[in-house]
C-alpha cells in the first residue's frame, strides 16, 4: 500500500521522495566529473588525489600549528602534553576513519554498478550509526583521559597537561566524527574538492584560535585543544550548510535515521581496518612509551618528529584514500583490468614524489624541526628519528597503493592481517630493541618503520598475485 508523508508542507508519497533522492544522487555524481570507470587513469587519479592531498596537508597543520605555537609560546611540558595527547586522540580518530572507509568503498561499488538507490539507504543508515558511535567515544575519552595519559608513561611534568588536552578534544569528538564521515561520503561519490573547502576554512580557524588562546592569552595546552575542537566544529557546520545549498539530499530524512541493513555491510568492511588501526595505533602509543622512558628531551624531540612524520606520510595517505574509490567503482562496473592499472599508476606517482621527500627529510630534518622549537637538544633528537624514518616516504607509497586496491575489492580482512603482522612481528620488537640500547639513538627507533613496511609490501605482492589468479578463474 502506498504511504504518504508530509514533506516541505506538501503531502506526497514516500516513493516520490525516494525517487527524487535517487535522482539527486545520480545528478550529483554525474556533475562531480569523477566517473573512474572511463578516461585517462593518470589524469583521473591526479585530479581526485590533489584535493585529498591538500586537505590532508591542512589537517596536518592542526597538530603542527599546535606544536609550533605551544613550542614557541608555551612550555616544554606543554609540548610533550600536546604530543602525547595528540597520539591518544589519533588512536580514536583512526578507529573512526577506518570504519568510514567501509562507507566509501560501498558507495563506490554501488555507483560503479549504477545502484543509486543503495547509496541513498547506505548514507541514511550510516548517519544514525556514527551519531551513536561518536557519543559513546566522547564519554569514554573524557572518563579515561588520565589512565590513558599514565599508560603512555607521560613524563610526570606533563601528565596534567596531557589529561587536559585529551579531555577537551574528547568533549568535541562528535565534530571530529562527522567531519570524517561527511568527507568519506563525498569521496565515495567522486568529490574530493568539497571536503578540501571544509578543511581550508577550519585550518584558518585553528591558526587564529591558537594565536589568540596560546600566544595571546597564554592558555598553553588548553588553548591548543580548544582551537582544534573549534576548527572541527566549523568544518561540520560548514559542510552541512554546503550540502543543503547544493541540494545533495542523500536520503537525509528523519525516518531513515536508523540501524538498517546497510550498517552490517559497511561495518563488516570497516571492522577489520578498525581493529588493525586500533592495534597499530596502540603500537604507536607503545612506541611513544618506549621513547618517553628516555627522558623529556627524547619525548619532546619524538613529538616534533611525529608532526613532521605526518607530512611525510601525506602522499601515501592521499594515494590510499584515492585508490579505494577508484578501484571500488571499477570493481562495481566489472572492470578489473582498469582497477589493476590504477594501482600500478598510483605506485609510480607515489614512489617518484616520495624520493624527493625522503631526500629532504634525511638531509634537512634538523632545519624542519627548528620550525617547532628553538631547543637544540630537542631538535637533535627529532633529527635522529627522521634520518632513520626517511625511507618510509617511498616504501609506504607502494604499500598504501596495494592497500587501497585491496580495500576497493572489499578485502579488508587481509589488509588487517598484513598490518598486524608487520607491526607486531617487525616494527614494535625492533623499536623496543633499539630503544633499550646503551646511549640509544632515535635513528634506530625510526628505521623500524620502513623495515616493517618492506615486509608488508612482500605480503601484499604475494596476495596480489593470489587474488589475480582467483579473479581470473571466476
Amino acid at each position: 500500500m502506498q504511504k504518504y508523508v508530509k514533506h516541505k508542507n506538501k503531502v506526497i508519497s514516500e516513493k516520490t521522495i525516494e525517487e527524487k533522492s535517487i535522482k539527486l544522487i545520480k545528478s550529483y555524481f554525474m556533475d562531480s566529473k569523477q566517473d573512474f570507470t572511463k578516461g585517462s587513469i593518470f589524469s583521473k587519479l591526479v585530479a581526485f588525489m590533489l584535493p585529498i592531498l591538500f586537505a590532508l596537508v591542512l589537517q596536518s597543520l592542526y597538530g603542527a600549528v599546535d606544536m609550533l605555537i605551544v613550542g614557541r609560546f608555551g612550555t616544554t611540558a606543554g609540548l610533550s602534553g600536546v604530543s602525547t595527547g595528540g597520539n591518544v586522540m589519533n588512536l580514536f580518530t583512526m578507529l573512526l576513519n577506518n570504519i568510514t572507509i567501509g562507507v566509501t568503498v560501498l558507495m563506490g561499488q554501488y555507483i560503479g554498478a549504477k545502484r543509486y538507490e543503495k547509496v541513498n539507504k547506505l548514507i541514511s543508515n550510516a548517519v544514525a550509526f556514527f551519531l551513536v558511535l561518536s557519543l559513546l567515544l566522547t564519554v569514554f575519552i573524557v572518563i579515561f583521559a588520565r589512565p590513558l595519559a599514565i599508560a603512555m608513561q607521560t613524563p610526570s611534568e606533563a601528565i596534567d597537561l596531557t589529561v587536559q588536552y585529551i579531555r577537551i578534544c574528547g568533549a568535541g569528538f562528535i565534530f571530529i566524527t562527522f567531519y570524517n564521515f561527511i568527507s568519506a561520503m563525498l569521496r565515495g561519490v567522486g568529490d574530493s574538492s568539497t571536503p578540501l573547502l571544509f578543511v581550508a576554512i577550519a585550518s584558518i580557524v585553528n591558526v587564529i584560535g591558537d594565536l589568540i588562546l596560546v600566544a595571546g592569552l597564554k592558555m598553553n595546552v588548553a588553548g591548543a585543544a580548544i582551537a582544534t575542537v573549534a576548527a572541527q566544529a566549523v568544518s561540520v557546520f560548514l559542510s552541512l550548510w554546503i550540502i543543503r545549498k547544493k541540494k545533495m539530499s542523500f536520503g537525509f530524512r528523519k525516518e531513515h535515521f536508523r540501524f538498517g541493513s546497510e550498517v552490517p555491510h559497511f561495518v563488516k568492511l570497516g571492522l577489520p581496518l578498525t581493529i588493525q588501526g586500533f592495534l597499530t595505533n596502540f603500537s604507536f602509543l607503545a612506541l611513544c612509551a618506549f621513547v618517553n622512558r628516555l627522558g623529556l628531551e627524547a619525548s619532546s624531540g619524538y613529538g616534533v618528529a611525529q608532526k613532521i612524520q605526518l607530512f611525510v606520510m601525506l602522499i601515501p595517505s592521499a594515494l590510499m584514500q584515492s585508490m579505494a574509490p577508484f578501484v571500488s567503482q571499477n570493481v562495481g562496473a566489472g572492470n578489473e583490468k582498469r582497477a589493476r592499472s590504477g594501482m600500478l599508476c598510483g605506485q609510480g606517482i607515489g614512489a617518484g614524489i616520495g624520493l624527493f621527500v625522503m631526500i629532504g627529510t634525511f638531509f634537512f630534518g634538523d632545519y624542519i624541526s627548528r620550525l617547532f622549537t628553538e631547543d637544540e637538544a630537542v631538535i637533535a633528537r627529532s633529527f635522529e628519528f627522521l634520518r632513520g624514518f626517511s625511507p618510509e616516504a617511498i616504501v609506504t607509497c607502494i604499500l598504501f597503493s596495494y592497500l587501497g586496491y585491496f580495500n576497493g575489492h572489499s578485502k579488508s580482512l587481509f589488509v588487517m592481517v598484513q598490518g598486524l603482522m608487520q607491526t607486531f612481528l617487525i616494527r614494535l620488537p625492533l623499536s623496543y630493541i633499539m630503544s633499550i640500547q646503551p646511549n640509544a639513538s632515535l635513528t634506530g627507533v625510526g628505521i623500524a618503520a620502513p623495515t616493517a613496511t618492506v615486509f608488508g609490501i612482500i605480503l601484499c605482492f604475494c596476495y596480489y598475485k593470489y587474488l589475480g589468479r582467483s579473479l581470473e578463474r571466476k
